[in-house]
């Protein structure tokens, strides 16, 4: 290692060292944190790439298709994005996040930045839903943050700066029929993100949760929610909002995140009623709607189109 110097999270050569030196007393250079980002092939995980390409970030971007991964990862770099590397994963299975891991280490890049946002839901009644598709989404909601902070947590520790950001739900604040491992998985998610913070105090690494309400992204089409009340009637948030939401978050160190007023409203709300209740009214979010009129992706092209 004494041939190499750190920088940004990547190794860089000895000689390049005066250069990256001055480099580093700029401003510009303090936010650049290599981000590892899951899930950053569609959705809040790849509005949550460019947040952080926007500002030079080195990426490390993980999805389960690599021909998708390097068309973003071509994108990005054609936007300004410093560096990206891609790693094609499925991480609902379990020896992936120690693969990742393990790849980074023999390259050696420092994850600064953890941004845990992979995941999946399946809607049906409990009973209805195959046993393997309720495993998938506690491998990938549950057992991939879990793998993963524990694998990059102790450099971070060691380094004593870090940052992990968790992408957990408003829906882990309250029971969800139809949807009722994807909300358990959810509130695990919180529950796990609050007290790491906690734990991490005077570490100088930081934990948050980010918690969005309902996005428009490919969740619905993925877990069969195209037609649900929730998606056609619900008040949608564009995924590069919540991504800004949450980068912004994670930088001020903030434990939970819930982007928009109407959803800080809900999840304020939902705490005072009884539980009963709160499962009966998310419930009916989740059933279906005779009127089809929103369609995936209109408030993620808006956005776009400024």
């Amino acid at each position: 290692m004494s041939s190499l110097k750190r920088f940004g999270g990547w190794f860089q050569p000895a000689q390049c060292q005066s250069h990256l030196f001055a480099l580093m007393k700029s401003e510009t250079a303090l936010m650049r944190e290599t981000a590892l980002i899951t899930g950053a092939s569609s959705g809040i995980g790849l509005h949550l790439a460019k947040e952080f390409a926007k500002r030079k970030h080195p990426l490390v971007l993980v999805a389960p298709v690599a021909s998708e991964l390097d068309a973003i990862a071509t994108e990005l770099k054609a936007a300004g994005a410093i560096l990206v590397k891609t790693i094609a994963k499925d991480l609902a299975q379990p020896e992936a996040p120690q693969e990742i891991f393990d790849e980074l280490s023999r390259e050696r890049i420092y994850v600064d930045v953890l941004v845990n946002n992979a995941g999946a839901a399946h809607k049906g009644k409990f009973w209805e839903i195959p046993i393997t598709d309720d495993i998938l989404i506690l491998r990938l909601n549950i057992e991939a943050v879990l793998r993963l902070t524990k694998l990059f947590l102790p450099g971070m520790l060691k380094q004593r700066r870090g940052r992990i950001l968790n992408v957990a739900s408003v829906a882990g604040f309250e029971p969800g029929p139809l949807l009722a491992i994807y909300h358990a998985s959810k509130a695990f998610v919180l529950s796990f993100s609050e007290a790491l913070a906690t734990e991490l105090a005077d570490t100088g690494v930081t934990a948050s949760a980010l918690c969005p309400g309902p996005t428009d992204t490919d969740f619905f089409e993925k877990s069969g929610l195209l037609s649900a009340r929730l998606f056609q009637r619900g008040n949608l948030m564009a995924p590069q909002d919540v991504a800004k939401a949450g980068y912004e978050g994670l930088m001020a160190g903030d434990r939970v995140v819930v982007p928009g007023v109407a959803n800080k409203i809900i999840v304020f709300s939902r705490r005072l009623l009884p539980e009963a209740t709160l499962a009966k009214m998310t419930e009916k979010l989740y059933v279906d709607t005779s009127s089809r009129t929103r369609e995936r992706g209109d408030r993620e092209v808006k956005a776009a189109a400024g």
